[in-house]
């Protein structure tokens, strides 16, 4: 399987590419906006710890880490998926974009907040997910914030066992909200979960 090869992450992420229009996908976001919805709950969320410097892990077309660029926050991309990639850089070629695996990431700095919305632990494969957080935990700077979002559906990881692999990189729980809007968490019976964990 070639590193561009948009499927190779997971079979999760094969099934969800096979059955995704990305032009529809991409167009999703805007209709949102047009019709008076905020497509920009994740960036509003990351905004409130005031980052200068954002890692978006997972990053597909570049949604979030347009936003933040364009609301003055230095923010870099990565994502394992090059088709995704490809139209991220289409629609903002000045932004720093990499092809990477998150299990495997070594990008050689620290961020203020590395964030990973749109169920992006979820569809890392399985054996690779706890690595996948570790990465992603190594990239936060002093002060900084590891801000994960996905779905509680039984086949991704419980709420305590992210929290465990988050305390194992050295990070401690700060805010837990049922969606990117903040809104309370009910307990793990949710459907969803941001967890917002903070290195000391």
């Amino acid at each position: 399987m070639s590193e561009t090869d948009p499927t190779r992450g997971s079979t999760e992420w094969a099934t969800w590419r096979a059955r995704v229009d990305l032009d529809e996908y991409q167009q999703r976001w805007n209709r949102l906006a047009e019709s008076g919805q905020n497509p920009h709950g994740e960036v509003d969320l990351v905004q409130r710890f005031a980052p200068a410097t954002v890692l978006d892990a997972g990053c597909g077309f570049g949604r979030v880490a347009i936003e933040l660029t364009a609301r003055g926050v230095v923010t870099v991309g990565v994502d394992l998926d090059a088709d995704l990639l490809e139209r991220a850089r289409a629609l903002a070629p000045e932004l720093d974009w990499h092809l990477a695996d998150l299990w495997v990431l070594d990008l050689g700095r620290s961020f203020d907040v590395v964030v990973a919305a749109g169920n992006v632990i979820g569809f890392v494969d399985a054996a690779h997910r706890e690595a996948a957080v570790t990465r992603c935990a190594a990239h936060v700077a002093p002060g900084g914030r590891l801000i994960v979002g996905y779905s509680l559906n039984g086949r991704w990881p419980s709420i305590e066992q992210y929290d465990t692999w988050c305390a194992a990189a050295g990070l401690e729980l700060e805010h837990r909200f049922a969606g990117w809007e903040g809104e309370p968490f009910e307990g793990s019976s949710g459907e969803y979960h941001v967890s917002v964990h903070r290195r000391p």
